[in-house]
């Protein structure tokens, strides 16, 4: 009987083992809440996030989207409208951080 409910334990443990970790790596991605609030980040974040606004090609949306910098990591969300745009953003984070530093998550769309 104490065998069968070890193993049955760890046959729920094992079925468990795959959400829990979903869960977890869900939790690590960077988001606009979890951005760094080390001065570096905030510096690298306002940095390009200037450029993106003085960029006078680039549409409202892209120059709209999310930029989160976390442990000198930044990560671009958010509909930019062309292939090109989502390139000059990239471009422009990665003038700030580095291209090793620079996710780009953006999606073309339309935009305005």
């Amino acid at each position: 009987m104490r065998n069968n409910f070890i193993a049955a334990a760890l046959v729920a443990g094992c079925l468990l083992l795959p959400v829990s970790t979903g869960i977890a790596t869900a939790q690590t991605q960077p988001t606009a809440s979890t951005a760094g609030n080390s001065a570096a980040d905030r510096d690298a974040m306002q940095k390009i996030r200037k450029a993106v606004i003085a960029d006078k090609q680039l549409s409202s949306s892209a120059k709209n989207v999310k930029i989160v910098a976390q442990g000198g990591k930044v990560t671009l969300r958010g509909p930019v409208r062309s292939e090109d745009e989502k390139k000059t953003v990239g471009d422009l984070a990665t003038a700030v951080v580095g291209a090793e530093n620079v996710t780009n998550e953006l999606t073309v769309g339309t935009g305005k």
